[in-house]
């Protein structure tokens, strides 16, 4: 009789990340906030477990983790010239461990075996089908689900906001199911109604990341070697142009007015964003300076309301008292732009074009870079670059894309 080995003895490092994937959907659901603790725990518990079961250390290795070790090491030193250095300090360092942990993580969801991540890809698949029909259903009921969790007799208004961070994050997970170890119709079934119910949520950026995955997971379906690497400098050249692209546009004006108020108050959050990286292009504000960086607590004048077609009747009512630049700018580019500067803006275009030819390298390609492009639409769109419960939801996404059985041979 063999000798169990000792990962059996020790048990499967791959389990706390199943377990993170398996609860995160329906997790994100209810409240967003708690994925950052959820993939802390995961990706923790995971890298002891495999020290347990291996002997050794899973460091993070690669090209793609020194540029985001790199990325964070520029971010520490700009606390030297940052507008509240201790915050940029304690964030660079903060980010910068949960991002290694997740590399770290990533190692051991690609050093597992067959039968373990199968199982992960099959509980992520579970995850997913409960995350989204609980979205389905609190949308349906008018947010009713996420009222009772918050002990609220009736839903306010504003509580339907919440779903779109929910969306945010399963557009991002969801191209994980078509790798799932199940017959194919049922994977179809899950992809075509998860897509259909993301699309139908609040929240303009998840429905765009929905489709972004599909065009780029079918066109490397088509190109399996050229896909990545298409979307890889594609994305690096946005963050790198980013600024140079928009800035002319938007200093002629834009006529938004019968825009979504949101999205029109996007375009004078990124108008005012780059007026302020012109000001310091080659080293930034320093990290976190979106918070504090001067005037952006500062309404639009009457001219950039005109500039915008936003001076007449039938715009919203709270555009024209509205803050330039409200904690973010909710655009990845523009803040590492305004953060980091240059340097920052370059290595966080390395970072991509790395994790596009990682994707490249995976067992399904096409998988991979579906889940790449739907994170980077919702960069460019959405959430603060350093929002820890969206980069939680990235890593638990990057140990699920490093899990990815190779294609049997």
């Amino acid at each position: 009789m063999n000798a169990p080995s000792p990962a059996t003895r020790a048990g499967d490092p791959l389990v706390p990340i199943a377990v993170a994937l398996a609860i995160a959907p329906i997790a994100v659901v209810l409240q967003s906030k708690a994925i950052a603790p959820i993939a802390t725990v995961a990706l923790l518990l995971a890298v002891l477990l495999h020290r347990r079961a291996r002997g050794e250390w899973p460091w993070p290795r690669g090209r793609a983790a020194l540029a985001a070790g790199l990325l964070f090491l520029w971010a520490a030193l700009s606390s030297a010239w940052a507008i509240e250095p201790l915050r940029a300090l304690a964030t660079s360092l903060q980010l910068g461990g949960f991002v290694l942990l997740g590399a770290a993580a990533a190692r051991v969801a690609g050093a597992g075996t067959q039968a373990e991540k199968a199982r992960l890809l099959r509980w992520a698949t579970a995850g997913l089908v409960l995350g989204l029909a609980a979205a389905a259903f609190d949308a349906a009921s008018g947010q009713a689900l996420r009222a009772a969790v918050r002990g609220l007799s009736e839903a306010p208004p504003t509580l339907a906001f919440g779903l779109k961070p929910a969306g945010s994050a399963m557009a991002l997970w969801l191209p994980l199911v078509a790798a799932a170890p199940l017959p194919w119709p049922a994977r179809a079934a899950i992809l075509g109604a998860g897509g259909a119910v993301l699309l139908a949520l609040p929240g303009e950026s998840a429905k765009l990341a929905v489709l972004a995955a599909g065009l780029a997971g079918g066109a490397t379906l088509l190109l399996p070697r050229l896909g990545p690497r298409l979307l890889g400098a594609g994305l690096a050249a946005a963050i790198l142009l980013m600024p140079a692209l928009l800035g002319p546009v938007l200093a002629r004006g834009v006529p938004v007015g019968d825009w979504p108020p949101s999205a029109a108050h996007r375009l004078l959050v990124w108008d005012f964003t780059i007026a302020r990286i012109a000001e310091r292009p080659l080293i930034g504000w320093g990290m976190e300076a979106s918070r504090s960086v001067p005037g952006h607590r500062d309404t639009p004048s009457p001219a950039l309301l005109e500039r915008f077609g936003l001076a007449g009747a039938g715009v919203a009512d709270w555009i024209p008292r509205s803050q330039l630049l409200p904690l973010h700018p909710h655009n990845g580019p523009l803040q590492l732009w305004l953060e980091l500067g240059v340097a920052g803006a370059g290595l966080g275009a390395l970072l991509v074009l790395l994790l596009a030819c990682r994707c490249g390298r995976s067992g399904y390609p096409a998988i991979a870079t579906a889940m790449l492009a739907s994170a980077a639409v919702t960069a460019m769109l959405s959430f603060g670059a350093w929002q820890e419960w969206w980069i939680g939801a990235e890593l638990l996404a990057l140990a699920g894309a490093a899990a990815l059985r190779p294609k049997p041979t």
